[in-house]
């Protein structure tokens, strides 16, 4: 397996922890940043179907290629409880074969997944062929969400659906054979932003709210977003190969569906984790992280920024970093009928077998015994 690059993110100030909530004093609003375009509401409805039915066509493409992935063995509908905007989401529930052949008091590990498409399009059956490799090798029960999504249900809904599906793993471990001390998030894309910025919002809710004992052991983010702040433009501009990342029609769909009011504050830490400040990303971040990035995505820069900020004091977390090189955003759910996209079966199993060391307790010089360190920001040139 390849190392991580040197020199690809530019050096940029860390957070002040004094604040509990955010590191930003001043909002930063979307207005700003260019992240909202003047489109209705309804015709950003109408073009995200146009996406989500090609995304459809793109996904059934993807699972036709063998092995063929998994369907879920049963599903919970839950109500939304966090959110202002009252509804139902969906959980999808893939398990090991020993699941279903064992009924008695043993409790398992659960990862708690979230799909990608810039909170717009996608669905949660998108990841099976992950779910397989968490099931198998991790030897977990892997839940993956529908939560709900943009335009029609804008920021913050998609995180507040990731704490609700928390809570309801928590609350509902003994019916579920889950152990409640052994829970893990998971995501790609967007996704990956609602394992991260999810269980810093349930960390937050249970200041005023009481919760059942857990523990979020670990959290695995693929390719997400982490900073609203920062432009679309300078993110192209920052790719080592722009013409290679998302096509603009595609990232302004998404912002601007997810991103409303355009008066909103980016720099909120559960839309912007690079905006948390040291003490949420402290208290708010399971101790092992498992950190994957794409060299050809524009979201690399700020993937990259958190991992380190995450691995460094004094936030300290325990850290497997891995930057893929070759590959472009979403790579992993390439359309080929032939077979699965290079790479991504062994980056899927490197990630469920460390998940698997986690789950069992194992020392943590054995978890990260191939430690994968975030590489150090390029030196500035002299003035």
């Amino acid at each position: 397996m390849s190392t991580a690059i040197d020199g690809v993110t530019p050096a940029a100030p860390k957070a002040s922890p004094s604040d509990s909530n955010a590191s930003t004093s001043k909002p930063i609003r979307a207005t700003d940043t260019g992240a909202t375009t003047p489109h209705s509401r309804r015709s950003l409805r109408l073009l995200a179907a146009w996406w989500r039915h090609l995304q459809c066509i793109g996904i059934g493409l993807h699972f036709l290629a063998p092995p063929r992935p998994p369907t879920p063995d049963f599903t919970r509908s839950i109500p939304s409880t966090i959110s202002d905007r009252p509804g139902t989401f969906t959980l999808y529930f893939y398990v090991p074969q020993d699941y279903k052949k064992n009924t008695t008091a043993k409790k398992w590990p659960a990862v708690i997944n979230f799909h990608g498409g810039g909170f717009t399009i996608g669905s949660a059956t998108d990841d099976a062929r992950f779910a397989r490799f968490i099931t198998e090798k991790s030897k977990a029960v892997f839940v993956s969400v529908d939560y709900r999504l943009a335009p029609e249900n804008p920021f913050p809904v998609a995180v507040e659906d990731g704490v609700d599906a928390l809570l309801y793993m928590i609350k509902n471990a003994a019916d579920l054979r889950i152990d409640p001390n052994r829970l893990a998030t998971s995501g790609f894309s967007a996704g990956g932003n609602i394992a991260i910025t999810a269980p810093m919002r349930l960390y937050l809710h249970g200041r005023t709210a009481r919760i059942p004992e857990h523990t979020i052991v670990a959290l695995a983010t693929f390719y997400p977003i982490t900073d609203y702040t920062l432009s679309r433009a300078e993110r192209r501009a920052s790719s080592v190969r722009p013409e290679a990342t998302l096509p603009e029609t595609l990232t302004n769909l998404f912002d601007a569906s997810y991103i409303f009011p355009p008066g909103l504050d980016v720099a909120d830490p559960c839309l912007s984790p690079n905006k948390a400040s040291d003490e949420l990303l402290t208290k708010g971040i399971p101790k092992n992280v498992f950190f994957f990035t794409c060299e050809l995505d524009m979201l690399l820069n700020e993937g990259e920024y958190l991992a380190r900020r995450l691995e460094q004091p004094p936030i300290s977390k325990r850290m497997f970093y891995y930057m893929v090189r070759g590959v472009r955003h979403g790579w992993d759910k390439g359309p080929s009928p032939i077979k699965p996209p290079r790479k991504s079966e062994k980056i899927y199993r490197e990630c469920s077998t460390r998940l698997w060391r986690v789950f069992q307790g194992d020392d943590p010089r054995f978890i990260f015994e191939r430690p994968r360190r975030v590489p150090p920001p390029p030196r500035l040139p002299p003035a």
